[in-house]
């Protein structure tokens, strides 16, 4: 059989978009959440750029997206952080509904401020219709400064596991576990994709089946 020009250009240029659909890089949208000054633009400039900006004006709402390697895989991360004042818990509600996942931060130096990430938790469930498995870690940050330390690691774990998720600590100075929470969270939300997936091809309750699930309700502590 004979193929024109035209008929084996239509399918190379077939081939050529069914290449690029298959080699699509996945984007993992990542919300860091948490009161005024607990370190939430420094984690996340660390985790982006690899330097400790210690003074800096308070945040409104940053973006930023990053090309990383997830598991041998490449991919993006998207992240937004959002101010921790007051003034901006109005707008906060939009910039939930667009996170698949929560990096919810407080300050170890701080009581009030593990105390702040209640209202967020709730705030978050409320905003994402209270689905209590959306991939969200509690992170414990400064501590670097364990010796000012105000709130026990015995404290935290326990409202972690009382929310069901994971609990971290970490330093954006020194960088201990920063890279960890975020790609943890873009694991947590690749497994969500695909109990996702499973669920709606057989429309089972996957729930408690997937690694993600049962990271979140490990309510671990990564090393």
């Amino acid at each position: 059989m004979t193929v024109n020009r035209a008929e084996r250009s239509a399918e190379d240029g077939d081939a050529n978009l069914a290449q690029q659909a298959n080699t699509t890089v996945p984007l993992f949208k990542v919300i860091v959440i948490g009161s005024g000054g607990v370190g939430k633009s420094a984690l996340t400039l660390q985790f982006m750029y690899d330097e400790f900006v210690e003074d800096y004006e308070p945040t409104k709402a940053d973006s930023y997206r990053k090309k990383i390697m997830l598991d041998g895989k490449e991919s993006q991360i998207d992240i937004l952080d959002t101010a921790g004042q007051e003034d901006y818990a109005a707008i906060r509600d939009n910039y939930f509904r667009s996170g698949e996942a929560f990096l919810c931060v407080y300050s170890i130096l701080e009581q009030e401020s593990l105390s702040a990430t209640e209202e967020l938790r709730e705030q978050v469930l409320r905003v994402k219709n209270d689905d209590s498995s959306i991939p969200f870690l509690l992170v414990g940050n400064k501590t670097d400064l364990d010796s000012r330390r105000a709130v026990s690691q015995e404290v935290a774990l326990e409202q972690a596991r009382r929310w069901g998720v994971p609990y971290v600590e970490t330093s954006a100075k020194t960088r201990q576990n920063v890279d960890q929470v975020f790609i943890e969270l873009m694991r947590m939300i690749r497994d969500r994709r695909q109990q996702d997936s499973r669920q709606g091809a057989d429309g089972s309750n996957l729930v408690g089946a997937t690694k993600a699930t049962q990271r979140i309700k490990s309510g671990c502590t990564i090393q």
